[in-house]
C-alpha cells in the first residue's frame, strides 16, 4: 500500500495505473479539446467544486488549457486527482501528478492540460485564478450580489 492524504491508504495499482504510459489507440496523442473534455467530464462525475476552466491558449507555453478544481476534504482531492489521471489514461496521454503526499493541492499535468485541485481553504490562500486576471467563483457571485444591492 502507498500512504498519502494524511494516511488515507491508495491502493498501490491505482496509482501505478494512473501513470503508466499508454500509447493512444491511433498512435498520437489527443489533441487538447478532447482532454479538456474528458478532464471536465471526470470532475464532474468526482463532484468536484467550483470547477474553473481557463483557456490560456495564446498567454503561455505552459499549457493551452488550465483547470482549477476544489475538493471538500483531503480524501476528496484524492478521489479528484485518481478520476482526472484514469481518464486522461483512457485516452492515452500520460498524466503526471504532483501533491499526492497532502492532497491539500494537487497538479495534473496532463500534457496540454494542467489540472489544479485544491482543499477550499488552499484554494483561497494561493487565488491561482488571479494569476491570469480571472476571479474565483466565489467572488464573481460576490460581486453580482453587490452590483444587484448597489441597483
Amino acid at each position: 500500500m502507498v500512504h498519502g492524504c494524511e494516511g488515507h491508504a491508495l491502493a498501490t495499482s491505482t496509482i501505478l495505473e494512473a501513470v503508466s504510459p499508454k500509447p493512444a489507440p491511433s498512435g498520437a496523442l489527443p489533441d487538447s479539446d478532447q482532454i479538456i473534455r474528458a478532464v471536465l467530464d471526470s470532475l464532474d462525475d468526482a463532484k468536484a467544486d467550483e470547477v474553473l476552466p481557463l483557456d490560456l491558449r495564446g498567454k503561455t507555453s505552459l499549457c493551452d488549457m488550465m483547470v482549477i478544481a476544489t475538493g471538500r476534504s483531503t480524501t476528496h482531492v484524492s478521489s479528484i486527482a485518481d478520476r482526472v489521471t484514469r481518464a486522461c489514461k483512457d485516452l492515452g496521454v500520460v498524466a503526471r501528478v504532483e501533491g499526492l503526499s497532502n492532497c491539500d493541492w494537487v497538479l495534473v499535468d496532463a500534457h496540454d492540460v494542467i489540472v489544479h485541485i485544491f482543499r477550499a481553504e488552499v484554494r483561497q490562500f494561493y487565488n491561482l485564478e488571479k494569476l491570469w486576471g480571472v476571479d474565483r467563483p466565489d467572488e464573481r457571485q460576490a460581486d453580482r450580489d453587490a452590483r444587484r444591492a448597489g441597483a
